[in-house]
């Protein structure tokens, strides 16, 4: 499989990354069949796994742990930290701060069976905690071994920026990668994250390229399908009610998008794929396969490239810049609430 640079790290990984949400509880809750999965995407080529302390309440961070003995070495492994861990309400048991971090991390190696990390992300935004704070235990970290790299995901470009001159003028490690929403139905991050990061020299990681199974081909309007398929998914059930307006705008897009992979020759996962994969600022993907199946369809998109009339006739259908449902950009900035910005 191709390899594409992390960034300007010096590393290179392969053009599509294993997301490993779909392991555990929350998905595919056989260990066994997990590591299957995991070590037939190694098998394909991909070196890149991404998973999360949240994911299946540190469950998807075991199977990985088991999957990757005697394979370590060869693969560039990403995980994440801020968000509270199952049903613990601890206020001081999430987010970025110094005791946090400095808790979690070690939760999260012994539940991967590994020394060090090699990116270590911070999941959301955390506008109440100060950049500097953050930047400074996870450059200890670095400087401790435990981590190689630090990124983070789903940051605006306002706060990107921030992070990288607070770096630089703390003399602080910086942020290397970042982890956007990016599928061609959530395509709001072309208009300033995107060049930001290309800016910066990061390394783009895209998660829900097809936008939580909407670009899977089970959302048709003919289809049966009337719900998530995975536990994961069903957290977030208003997602995928087919009665609300920015549902339908979604399965009307969806539906036009399945049409032309049809006349491409090409199923819709590969021309959704293929489309994130098809931009410049972007490294790879994140693919989050359920089952065997999932994985091999997912795979056949790898070498996929889109002629330009088709990219055309995508953004026909979904303009640049544009989320067909704002909420699917992953944060809302706090201080849009109605409650703080009234006067």
């Amino acid at each position: 499989m191709e390899h594409r640079p992390l960034g300007r790290t010096g590393v290179s990984v392969s053009k599509l990354c294993l997301g490993a949400m779909m392991f555990g509880d929350w998905g595919e809750k056989d260990h066994d069949g997990s590591i299957r999965i995991i070590h037939a995407a190694l098998d394909a080529g991909i070196d890149f796994i991404d998973t999360a302390d949240v994911y299946s309440a540190g469950e998807s961070e075991e199977i990985v742990g088991k999957a990757l003995r005697g394979r370590r070495d060869d693969v560039v492994l990403a995980t994440k930290v801020f968000m509270p861990i199952g049903d613990d309400e601890n206020p001081n048991r999430r987010g970025t701060s110094r005791r946090w971090i400095v808790q979690e991390v070690e939760n999260s190696l012994r539940r991967l069976n590994t020394d060090w990390i090699d990116l270590y992300q911070v999941h959301r935004p955390t506008p109440d905690t100060d950049i500097e704070e953050t930047l400074g235990v996870l450059s200890d970290l670095i400087h401790q071994g435990k981590v190689r790299y630090i990124g983070h995901s789903t940051y605006p470009a306002p706060l990107i920026v921030e992070a990288q001159w607070t770096a630089r003028e703390r003399r602080l490690q910086r942020f290397v990668t970042e982890q956007p929403p990016y599928s061609i139905l959530t395509r709001g991050i072309e208009a300033e994250v995107l060049p930001t990061c290309r800016r910066y020299g990061m390394g783009v990681i895209a998660w829900s390229p097809l936008q939580g199974g909407w670009l899977s081909g089970l959302y048709r309007k003919d289809a049966e399908i009337t719900g998530p398929q995975s536990a994961a998914r069903r957290r977030e059930a208003n997602d995928y009610d087919l009665s609300l307006p920015k549902n339908q705008r979604k399965l009307d897009a969806a539906e036009q998008l399945a049409q032309l992979a049809e006349e491409a020759g090409l199923t819709l996962i590969q021309l959704a794929l293929a489309f994130v994969l098809n931009h410049p600022a972007v490294t790879a993907p994140i693919i989050g396969p359920r089952t065997m199946e999932h994985l091999e369809s997912q795979l056949a998109a790898a070498d996929v490239v889109l002629e330009q009339a088709v990219l055309d006739r995508i953004d026909e259908i979904v303009p640049p810049g544009v989320n067909l449902n704002p909420a699917d950009g992953g944060w809302q900035n706090p201080s849009l609430r109605p409650e703080a910005r009234r006067r």
